[in-house]
């Protein structure tokens, strides 16, 4: 305690010594009154829990005061953030302090002096706030522990076994007892005078009130009918949302009955203590028995709208009844906690009384787990969407019955609280599990509504989506039912809200929310901007379709990078501890992503140089076709025969690529042809020749020729060699130069031979010739073989097979 003192006032010293003005003199006042206040709150807490013997009511109370302070010296730890880190970045600025013998201007050294007073008076406080954090945080886990030991010990407790019959007459007596006492309370209290008084003043609004209460239990349901045809009026028929809505007006209705007759006899005053505790729990557990019902009667409603297939109609109904009786047995839980806590029984008396209700608990839910299907096959495609589901149920299922047998053997061996801990909210888990199931569908409904899908709306992403968010909502709920004290999650929030390390980069939900947030909206305005490109702007310019594409893709990974930087800054993330973690990485991507980051680099390279573009003609490695996308890992080529090939961008760089088209689409075809030997030759040329410079798609300039490549083993050989103003258009040139060469030919009476062949026989004698040899004259040939055709042929690999002759 004197070393806390002493620590205390040489804080408060340079506190005082920091502040100059008479209003920074006050706060730093008021701040070490707080202060004091704070060490008498710590030290009284350490001999509560050095103690140990306070109640865990005590403690609580105890623990709630000491996280209000911690919440106040948390807030003052990033108090001035920014002034401190201004005045650091001054004292920066003037350089390191000379060191030795050497001084400095005497204007820098007042300066510097001026700087670093200022400096220490801002982090006088930030130090105390974080030793008191410290301490406050370290008080809060001691507390907690305590408490959680004695819930261990209390679940752990074996008291009485309730099988014993010497307990039930004690028990027997405790029970009647209880109850004739709450009936005397009442007669005597209805008996005086003041309540009498009471009654009379208070009569009038009694009687709204229980006018009022029966009226919503009698009419109630009709209203929510009523109720409901007028909202279905706005549309959405058919779809389930109306029905959904009417189904809450009959849990709030009769619900809101209950609570004005609780509130009329609370009025008349003849309740006394045992009697008011009772009513005050009346609502409570009315909202279990509507809930409850509600439940059961929506599992009703589900199971009509698929047509009974996996539960019939009679197996519902009689689950509807175990709903309700688990309601019924929850009340009975309640009444026996509540009858505990205003008698004060013993041990015996609580076990005695709890176990029927255990028991029957337990039976209930073993009777609900062998509920099954027996009204005909269930339905196959529901099954196969719900594969992972069905494991869901099948697990819950067995842990029903292990449930339902541990509860009572627990019971019966006097661990009641153990009993009691595991079967009650094993209940409370399925009637949650339920209520989700079902607000999840009514959401889909609504949104298939919206959005006109209809029931389809239960099978999409937004349904999963929605599914997946209320699961995280209910986990504290379900963590309060298997025993977590509402502590223990605020602790839990607290933390998360504090954040945790990652490599020296602390992140909190807060930040991480705002880097999704800012991502997500740079990521949309680079989408808008691409879309703007590729749509409005670069359609307008002469820029080729290969540059566009270049341009709207890059432009878009420069915008991803610029919306993620961007949101790091804006969510503040200081990456500079992670430097040490970058270069592991950039290791690892040496090592182990090599060929990855190549085809990257390899992809940027060919956005920026743009040796192809999108809609070339390429053959890279054997692979011909044309450029279809050009991304940042790979390239994809279409074939001639109508398939894709997915080249790594790095063959693309490295590797030898042939562009057909690369620049323009001008191109050279050949096409050979073969004449008969004692032809003239002279005329062979000047009809091919003819045959060339008449086709549309041959150029001019340069003009095309005629050559005699020389004397083949059957022919003589020519060539057409023509540059074509498309290269595309190469096959089609060619079938339409040769459909001409033969129509001249044939005008002409040029013969274009084939291979023969002489054969010599041994043995002539032996064969015996019996076949007739005739000749037939070639049908003349229509004018409108002539014409050219209208669209290039498809091309393919073998077409272009340089060992045949084209050349482009």
């Amino acid at each position: 305690m004197l070393a806390q003192v002493r620590l205390f006032l040489t804080l408060l010293f340079l506190c005082l010594v920091g502040f100059a003005s008479g209003a920074d003199a006050q706060l730093t006042d008021r701040q070490s009154e707080y202060y004091q206040d704070w060490l008498k709150t710590a030290d009284r807490a350490e001999s509560v829990i050095e103690a140990n013997r306070a109640s865990d009511a005590a403690l609580e109370n105890l623990r709630s005061e000491i996280n209000g302070y911690r919440d106040d010296f948390n807030r003052a730890r990033g108090a001035n953030t920014e002034r401190i880190s201004t005045l650091e970045s001054q004292i920066k600025a003037l350089g390191p302090k000379p060191e030795g013998d050497a001084t400095e201007p005497e204007d820098i050294a007042k300066l510097r002096a001026h700087l670093e007073k200022q400096l220490n008076s801002l982090r006088v406080p930030r130090i105390i706030s974080e030793e008191a954090y410290s301490r406050a945080n370290g008080l809060i886990s001691e507390i907690d522990q305590i408490l959680r030991a004695r819930q261990t010990k209390e679940f752990f407790e074996q008291g009485p076994s309730p099988i014993n019959p010497a307990y039930w007459g004690p028990a027997w007596v405790d029970v009647k007892e209880a109850v004739q006492s709450l009936v005397n309370e009442t007669i005597t209290n209805f008996r005086s005078d003041v309540v009498r008084e009471q009654i009379r003043d208070r009569g009038l609004a009694i009687f709204i009130l229980l006018a009022m209460s029966a009226v919503l239990l009698i009419f109630g349901k009709r209203w929510s009918e009523k109720g409901g045809d007028y909202l279905r009026l706005w549309g959405g028929s058919g779809t389930g949302v109306w029905s959904f809505v009417i189904s809450l007006l009959r849990i709030l209705l009769p619900w809101v009955g209950v609570l004005a007759a609780v509130t009329a006899i609370s009025l008349t005053g003849v309740t006394g203590l045992r009697g008011s505790l009772l009513l005050q729990n009346i609502p409570y557990w009315a909202g279990i028995i509507l809930f409850y019902d509600w439940i059961g009667r929506q599992v009703y409603v589900m199971g009509a709208s698929q047509g009974f297939k996996r539960l019939s109609a009679a197996k519902i109904t009689e689950l509807r009844l175990y709903i309700d009786l688990l309601a019924l047995m929850l009340i009975l839980h309640e009444m026996a906690l509540l009858f505990e806590r205003i008698e004060n029984i013993s041990d015996a008396t609580r076990a005695v009384v709890s176990f029927p209700v255990i028991v029957a608990t337990a039976l209930l839910l073993l009777r609900i787990r062998q509920i099954r299907t027996t009204d005909g096959p269930p339905d196959q495609a529901a099954s196969t969407r719900a594969a992972g589901f069905s494991q869901l149920v099948e697990f819950l299922r067995r842990a029903l019955f292990l449930l339902g047998i541990a509860s009572p053997v627990l019971a019966i061996f006097g661990y009641t609280n153990a009993a009691e801990a595991v079967v009650f909210p094993a209940v409370k888990t399925l009637v949650l599990i339920g209520a989700l199931v079902i607000l999840q569908r009514f959401i889909s409904q609504i949104y298939g509504w919206i959005t006109g899908q209809g029931d389809a709306a239960r099978e999409s992403l937004f349904a999963v989506l929605v599914g997946f968010a209320m699961a995280i909502v209910a986990l504290p709920i379900l963590a309060i039912y298997w025993g977590a004290r509402e502590t223990d999650l605020l602790e839990a929030w607290s933390r998360l809200l504090l954040g945790f390390d990652i490599g020296g980069v602390t992140i909190s939900p807060t930040n991480f929310l705002t880097f999704v947030a800012v991502f997500a909206i740079g990521y949309a305005l680079t989408r808008l901007l691409q879309s703007g490109l590729r749509n409005s702007l670069l359609p307008k310019t002469s820029i080729d379709p290969g540059g566009q594409n270049a341009i709207v893709a890059g432009s878009g990974y420069v915008g991803i990078f610029l919306a993620a930087l961007v949101a790091i800054m804006v969510a503040g993330f200081d990456l500079s501890s992670l430097a040490i973690v970058a270069g592991a990485l950039s290791v690892g991507i040496g090592f182990g992503l090599q060929t990855i980051v190549s085809n990257f680099v390899s992809g940027i390279i060919l956005l920026v140089e743009r040796p192809i573009s999108k809609g070339d003609w390429i053959d890279v490695n054997g692979m011909m076709g044309y450029v279809r996308d050009i991304s940042v890992r790979s390239t994809r080529i279409e074939t001639f025969d109508r398939t894709d090939v997915i080249v790594p961008n790095s063959d693309l760089i490295s590797g030898v690529v042939t562009n057909y088209t690369r620049g323009n689409t001008i191109g050279r075809v050949i096409v050979p042809v073969g004449v008969a030997y004692g032809t003239d030759t002279r005329l062979v040329e000047t009809i091919l020749g003819e045959i060339a410079n008449s086709h549309p798609m041959v150029l001019a300039n340069p003009a095309p020729s005629v050559v005699f490549q020389g004397f083949g083993a059957d022919s003589l050989d020519f060539e057409i060699r023509a540059i074509l103003r498309d290269v595309n258009w190469v096959l089609s040139v060619k079938s339409d130069m040769n459909h001409e060469i033969n129509l001249r030919f044939s005008e002409a009476g040029i013969e274009i031979p084939f291979a023969q062949r002489d054969i010599w026989l041994r043995n002539p004698e032996a064969l015996q010739t019996s076949c007739e040899s005739g000749q037939v004259d070639p049908e003349p040939l229509d004018a409108q073989q002539r014409e050219t055709t209208k669209k290039p042929v498809d091309l393919t690999e073998a077409d272009l097979d340089p060992d045949a002759g084209d050349e482009v």
